[in-house]
């Protein structure tokens, strides 16, 4: 089949925080993507986390592409005196947000695997590694950050070669056909990505690369193929994204496999049911940099987006009208994780001006979520006013709940709950490989904690004065864990987790050990009332802050729920006291963060989201009825 030369497609995958979207930076910088005047100040470090939640998180939510023009010495050797375009995919690294990363490699015919120096692989490198060498695309390693002071380059390289070779057995185990000589011969190449330096040869721990980022596009344009594609094929292109725009509305991006996409062609959309619609491609654009230019067509292999087509969804393909052969729908994971997401039903909302509180507004943006997230369902639950919202990790289900916050939306979000399934008549859940690195100090506090929730430590290994544990653990074992863990070890500890499979039913795993301080009254809070309680455990609250019955103002030292009252007034007489003049001492409160607040609720509370709080509460407000129905609960 012939292949394009001047063009590659290339997937950036590797595990969280490890450089990918730090490289693509250097990558188009480096190639002239940027004018003489632009600065980093002005374009902003990493340019391709462009969403507000992806700045401040540090991490990539969504799979997202870019267009590196190389004219480079490499290029120039292979003849190709314009140079090459190379299509670089940047993908998240947290398995929360699995499907954008299938997506993103049904799109590229190759990937380039970054692994820390210092970290070497972890359990999101597994799962992003397993889901390419599935797809027999070919691998490029990229040890990153070599100049860290605590880098082991050359254990990192074994261990990633290692883990090359177990999951390519594990696949051939499962009957996919895997080229093993190939994995033994995969490059590797040293880089600092911030510094925008990599070399072919190790520069030595500590160390920092001596060239720019030449050898990396040598070695892309060397090991990566061209796009195939066959001559006396008709048109396919597969539709591996959604993107809005406010002049031409609803953009698809989409990888052409084989034909020509014209602007102003009336092409097929072969749908998810089989039929195939008549449509209009009114523009086409071409992703140049950072910005999609009109185009008069493309050809196989490029990576465009097309506007004109109202309904189109993810999966779909573009076909021949004539000659329709629509390719196959891209495939994610199931979801592991539920939640129920509904309207605030809390006497305090309605309270912001402009909030969105209906249930109809709730539920037209869930349906718009779908439309673009293919890792995520939504599911009708007994309540017209709630949904049960699944999804790969809490994560991802967090981080949707606060994309909707800040868009004005007034929600209620119940506890996390894990997806079961029935295989062969028995009663299955979701297990999770979690790696946790701690000091040797917290160890045995962290052992029994994760013992307690039904973990199965499966290898132990020191690096750098730090434990690497590795444990499977039912899924429902990780939800609050993280919050555990940064308490037992005073913040020391880090953990990292990805899906492993389902197995029977692990049994019951105790929840929280303490029970919640729930205001009984409506009103504003005194400091003279919190000062009363505080003595009996945590406070979430601060004077002059409203509270109603049923909201959970802090967390009991006890494991029982207390009713009590943070708006209680001191009585004034005209009787003097010897403390009467005393300044009150108030511990500062403990704020929760929205993902705090959900990983710490019980199955009987709620966190009430608005556009300007997160709150704790009972499902039941009325302190009477919720002692009668925890009575029934036990009886």
């Amino acid at each position: 089949m012939p292949t394009r030369p001047d063009l590659r497609n290339v997937a950036i995958v590797a595990h969280v925080d490890h450089g990918k979207t730090t490289l693509v930076d250097a990558m188009l910088w480096q190639s002239g993507a940027f004018s003489e005047r632009d600065t980093v100040e002005k374009t902003g470090e990493r340019v391709m986390d462009s969403g507000d939640l992806e700045r401040e998180k540090g991490i990539t939510i969504l799979a997202k592409n870019t267009a590196v023009h190389y004219r480079g010495p490499a290029a120039q050797a292979l003849g190709l005196e314009d140079g090459v375009t190379i299509n670089v995919i940047d993908t998240p690294g947290h398995a929360d947000f699995g499907g954008e990363v299938e997506r993103g490699l049904s799109m590229v015919d190759g990937v380039v695997l970054m692994v820390d120096a210092s970290e070497g692989p972890l359990p999101q490198t597994r799962f992003v590694l397993r889901k390419a060498l599935q797809a027999h695309l070919p691998v490029i390693v990229v040890v990153n950050k070599v100049d860290r002071p605590d880098s082991r380059i050359d254990e990192v390289v074994s261990e990633t070669t290692d883990l090359l070779l177990s999951l390519g057995e594990d696949l051939m185990n499962e009957g996919i056909d895997i080229d093993v000589d190939s994995l033994m011969d995969v490059p590797v190449v040293y880089a600092s990505a911030k510094a925008g330096k990599c070399s072919l040869d190790n520069p030595g721990d500590g160390q920092l690369p001596t060239e720019d980022l030449e050898p990396l596009f040598e070695t892309i344009l060397n090991r990566i193929p061209g796009p195939s594609f066959d001559e006396d094929m008709p048109l396919q292109a597969h539709v591996t994204n959604l993107d809005a725009s406010p002049f031409l509305g609803r953009l698809a991006l989409l990888r052409i496999h084989n034909g020509t996409l014209k602007k102003g062609a009336d092409v097929g959309l072969a749908r998810h049911d089989g039929t195939i619609q008549r449509v209009h491609i009114s523009e086409l654009l071409a992703t140049e940099g950072l910005e999609r230019v009109s185009t008069e067509s493309a050809a196989p292999g490029d990576i465009v987006a097309v506007a004109g087509i109202e309904d189109i969804m993810i999966g779909e393909s573009l076909v021949d009208l004539e000659d329709p052969r629509p390719l196959p729908l891209i495939t994610v994971d199931d979801p592991a994780i539920s939640m129920t997401i509904g309207i605030n039903t809390s006497p305090m909302a309605g309270r912001v001006k402009g909030a969105k509180v209906t249930a109809r507004q709730v539920k037209d943006r869930l349906d718009r979520e779908l439309i673009g997230n293919v890792s995520l369902k939504v599911l009708p639950t007994e309540r017209p006013d709630a949904w049960e919202v699944q999804g790969r990790g809490e994560l991802a289900l967090a981080i949707l709940v606060e994309q909707m916050r800040r868009e004005g939306y007034e929600l209620q979000v119940g506890k996390p709950e894990v997806v079961y399934k029935t295989i062969n008549g028995q009663l299955c859940e979701p297990i999770e490989n979690l790696t946790v690195e701690v000091p040797q100090e917290y160890m045995g506090a962290v052992m029994e904690g994760l013992g307690m929730r039904k973990a199965e430590l499966s290898n132990m290994e020191e690096t750098a004065g730090y434990m690497r544990l590795e444990f499977t653990i039912p899924a429902r074992g990780l939800i609050g864990f993280r919050s555990e863990l940064l308490t037992s070890t005073k913040g020391n500890g880090i953990m990292n987790h990805v899906f492993h499979g389902y197995a029977p039913y692990k049994g019951d795993i105790p929840g929280r050990t303490r029970g919640s301080l729930v205001a009984f009254e409506q009103g504003e809070t005194t400091g003279y009332g919190i000062y009363t309680l505080q003595d009996r455990g945590t406070m979430f609250i601060s004077p002059g802050e409203q509270v109603y019955e049923g909201m959970i103002v802090g967390e009991n030292s006890r494991e029982n729920d207390i009713d009590i009252n943070p708006c209680k007034k001191k009585n004034v007489s005209n009787m003097r006291t010897s403390s009467s003049d005393e300044a009150i001492r108030l511990t500062p409160p403990r704020i929760l963060s929205l993902e705090q607040a959900i990983e710490y609720i019980n199955n009987d509370e709620l966190v009430e989201v608005t556009p300007q709080n997160i709150r704790l509460r009972k499902s039941i407000l009325d302190r009477t009825v919720r002692g009668r129905a925890a009575k029934n609960a036990r009886k």
